[in-house]
């Protein structure tokens, strides 16, 4: 066993939430369409998951406002954000339904699409799993699109927003 590292029990959930933060991911936000109008909330918890169907998924916890929404939600679109949308991301972490100061319009689907993000991917709800204290939501992709140029994403990591360094 290495002894470098210090053994915790996997019910012990802050140690968990610290091991799990140790590995670095994209961030996203995800938009769908409801009655009260557009809403937005961001996770890192996004994947690929076959490019025949085309399929992603993405977990919501349960004990967000906006997971019934986005577990309920026919169609949704999942931005990959640039090294520069930190406030996004920052935003839709804490509230979903002020759009305001954000370039929007509606996508292909009806999801709001957000500009200047470095994809979009619109999705039709493919299915949803109970996974614990959270709800994984599989999506086949209708609609997608990819910025022309080239640009950092934005990380997560180690509860800190970054990016890569640019190389030499």
């Amino acid at each position: 066993m290495d002894t470098d590292m210090t053994p915790f029990a996997p019910t012990d959930g802050k140690a968990l939430r610290h091991a799990f933060g140790r590995f670095g991911t994209g961030v996203t936000v995800i938009t769908t369409r409801t009655a009260q109008g557009p809403l937005g909330m961001t996770a890192n918890s996004f994947s690929s998951v076959s490019l025949d169907p085309p399929l992603v998924l993405w977990s919501a916890a349960l004990r967000s406002k906006r997971h019934d929404a986005f577990a309920q939600a026919e169609q949704f679109c999942i931005h990959i954000l640039s090294a520069e949308q930190q406030a996004l991301a920052t935003h839709f972490a804490g509230q979903g339904h002020d759009f305001t100061g954000f370039n929007w319009d509606d996508g292909p689907t009806g999801a709001p699409q957000i500009a200047g993000c470095l994809a979009a991917f619109h999705c039709t709800r493919f299915d949803v799993h109970a996974a614990g204290d959270h709800s994984i939501i599989l999506g086949q992709i209708s609609h997608a699109a990819a910025c022309a140029g080239q640009g950092a994403g934005l990380l997560f990591d180690q509860g800190r927003f970054g990016a890569f360094a640019a190389k030499d």
